[in-house]
């Protein structure tokens, strides 16, 4: 996920889904809202990998707490 493009779509595309739940049920919102967090974790430390940032080892931290990417934000957001 080297494309920038790409990562932007991945991590936005759930987005307009977690809107439309919201409307109808508190607790699909509330389970798709965390399934969102553990997948955007995910996305964000694939992108890491790729780039070279992190290794495949510290994947882990990226879906598990959370926040941990944030330390890399330059790299996620604005580096191609």
């Amino acid at each position: 996920m080297k494309n920038l493009f790409i990562y932007y779509f991945a991590i936005l595309l759930p987005i307009p889904l977690l809107i439309i739940v919201s409307n109808n049920s508190s607790v699909m919102f509330t389970v798709l809202l965390l399934f969102y967090i553990i997948f955007r974790g995910f996305i964000d430390g694939q992108r890491l990998i790729e780039k070279n940032v992190i290794e495949k080892k510290d994947l882990w931290k990226s879906v598990l707490i959370p926040f941990w990417s944030s330390r890399f934000f330059r790299q996620l957001y604005f580096e191609k």
